[in-house]
Parts: C-alpha cells; sequence; structure tokens
C-alpha cells in the first residue's frame, strides 16, 4: 500500500516530475564506493500519461524514485502498443538505463525485448498490467523479471459477477447492463469472461455493448444507450469512468440513487469511495495505481542495488476486505485517483 505521507502530499507529486538529481562523483572512491554513490537512471514506460488513473501512479514513482536519489525518464505511449515497442527498443538500445518499469498496454508484445533487456542485465518490474500470456495470475510470467505488481484481470471480474449477483437479490428479475472499456482488449476479455463466469444465473446481462474508452462522457452516452434501448436494466457494471458516467446520467434523469438501477463498479477511485459510501454504488473492486507506482521503483531500486528479485507484489494487500468497497467498510479506504 502507498505510504500515507505519499496520498497526504499530493504536491509533491507535481514537483517530483521536474525533479533530477545528480549522483555525486568522488574521484577518489573505491569501485564499490563509485557504485553507490553512481545515479541510478530508471525508464518508466507509462501506459499513458494523460489519463486520471496513471497520473497518480506515475507521480508515486516520481516521489519514490525521487527520495532513493533515482533518475526517472519516463516515456509516454499514449495508448499506442507500437509506440510503446518502439520506445522499449530505445531503452535498451541507447544504454544508460539500469532498470526499466513496463506498464504494458498489450500483454504479450514486449516479452522479446523485456528480454533482451533482461539478457543485458538491466533490472525491469513490470506494473499495473499484466506482463505474460495468462490473465488470471499475478505471478512473474518472464524469467528474470524484478518484481511484479499487478491487478488481475480475472479477479476483478469474479469480484465483480459476485458483486453483481448480491446486487441482483434486491430485484425479482434483475437484468444487467455492462460496459467495457475497450471491447475486445486483453484485460476488458479477461475481466467480462470471468464476470459472466461468476455471475452464474443470478441475472441476465441484456446489454453488453457499450464501451467507455476510459472516460466519463463516453461511459454518460453508453449507459444512456444501454438504458434507452432496454429501460428493464437495473444493475449496471463498469469501471469507475463507466460508473460515473452512469451516475451521471441517472441524475439526469432523477433516478441515482433510488434504488431503481443499481451500479456495481471496479476501479476504488474518489468518486467510487463517495458513492458507495453514500449508497448510489452498491459496491467497489479497488485497485491502487499510486501504490504500484511506489512499490515498483521500490522493487527495481532494490534489484539494481541487491540483485534479488521481488516477485508478485499485491498493491491492495492491506486494505480492507482485500479492496472490496462495500457500504460497511468504504469510510476505511483511502482513494488513489479520481476518474
Amino acid at each position: 500500500m502507498v505510504t500515507k505521507a505519499l496520498l497526504r502530499k499530493p504536491s509533491v507529486f507535481l514537483c517530483a516530475a521536474a525533479l533530477t538529481l545528480v549522483g555525486l562523483t568522488v574521484a577518489s572512491a573505491s569501485p564499490a564506493q563509485a557504485a553507490t554513490h553512481r545515479t541510478i537512471k530508471i525508464a518508466f514506460l507509462s501506459f499513458a500519461v494523460n489519463n486520471p488513473y496513471d497520473a497518480p501512479m506515475l507521480a508515486a514513482a516520481q516521489t519514490t524514485a525521487a527520495a532513493d536519489g533515482v533518475k526517472l525518464v519516463v516515456f509516454d505511449a499514449n495508448n499506442s502498443p507500437q509506440t510503446q515497442y518502439t520506445q522499449l527498443q530505445s531503452v535498451i538500445n541507447g544504454g544508460g538505463y539500469q532498470g526499466i518499469i513496463t506498464q504494458p498496454i498489450e500483454n504479450t508484445n514486449l516479452i522479446p525485448l523485456v528480454k533482451q533487456a533482461i539478457k543485458k542485465k538491466i533490472k525491469v518490474v513490470n506494473i499495473d498490467q499484466i506482463l505474460g500470456a495468462s490473465a488470471s495470475t499475478a505471478a512473474v510470467q518472464v524469467a528474470g523479471l524484478s518484481g511484479n505488481v499487478v491487478f488481475v484481470p480475472t479477479a476483478i471480474g469474479k469480484t465483480l459477477g459476485q458483486q453483481a449477483a448480491l446486487a441482483c437479490k434486491t430485484f425479482t428479475t434483475c437484468n444487467i447492463g455492462y460496459l467495457y472499456n475497450i471491447q475486445g482488449s486483453t484485460v476488458d476479455t479477461a475481466v467480462h469472461s470471468a464476470f459472466i463466469s461468476a455471475l452464474g444465473s443470478a441475472g441476465t446481462v441484456l446489454n453488453d455493448s457499450g464501451q467507455t474508452y476510459f472516460n466519463v462522457p463516453d461511459g454518460q452516452s453508453s449507459v444512456a444507450t444501454e438504458l434507452t434501448a432496454d429501460p428493464s436494466i437495473n444493475v449496471i457494471v463498469a469501471a469507475d469512468q463507466g460508473c460515473v458516467g452512469a451516475q451521471n446520467y441517472l441524475t439526469s434523469i432523477n433516478e441515482y440513487n433510488t434504488g431503481k438501477v443499481l451500479l456495481v463498479c471496479w476501479g476504488a477511485s474518489y468518486e467510487a469511495q463517495q458513492g458507495v459510501e453514500a449508497g448510489g454504488w452498491f459496491s467497489d473492486a479497488a485497485q491502487a495505481p499510486a501504490s504500484e507506482g511506489q512499490l515498483g521503483i521500490q522493487a527495481v531500486v532494490k534489484a539494481i542495488k541487491t540483485g534479488k528479485n521481488s516477485g508478485a507484489l499485491d498493491p491492495v494487500a492491506s486494505e480492507p476486505d482485500h479492496g472490496l468497497l462495500t457500504k460497511s467498510d468504504a469510510k476505511q479506504f483511502t482513494p488513489q485517483w479520481t476518474a
């Protein structure tokens, strides 16, 4: 879990983006001392810098890096797998980096390059998104990886299915509207499949054609389309951007927090914590982007300094109910991002 000091000082995140620390070189130092004082340079391959979910992840990484005297160089793929692939090639071939943080857009295309980096003795830690063929495990899937700090898509999907089934008990007949983020993506496919499996016969998915594209306006538009096409929908399942969009639309037609439509969501944003606590959202499965950024930097610095790998690290391990926000525990959560 991200330290409370980081969460209490958002202004530090903003300052950290511009902070560069230069290591001291002492001519008379022994080789071991010189290595100790050499500035560590780490590449951070961001999914997309201009994203409300990624922003606190990067900010926490920058703050943690600055505290360790580490120079963090950020690469913004802007949601393009090919751009991210090219950026990783440049980092490996350009030299000068002792470590790399990957936040993959696509779960397997970076693997050959990650293997190249590891072969060149560059320490690599993966965060947030799965790096590997399986979307059902947080375990390291690339030999030699120095750490893996991710959420598991199938685990989120299972939680959503279980929570939707509980929400469905409120209604005699339960009809569900489901929103993808990007339909067909590796993450969304895994989440949706696990959701359907966990839901079982507890409810009927009437519509799952909507997409949020990770933003509130598209979420709101998709919910409006689904509810217009199927007015009998009484449970909406979506990531937090979609649920904020649903809240906005339901508010506009005077049906938010009336019990007519329940929201089952994932992300644990500020809006989620507020919505669950107030009762407008049924529940929310947590993600912790700032914790991922902090833990990722700590793991790669540890690997560079000691040679020791950290394996799989769970960013929500210390959260109440292992990251499930419900009416009973929502007050105990500290949101790490704003949808």
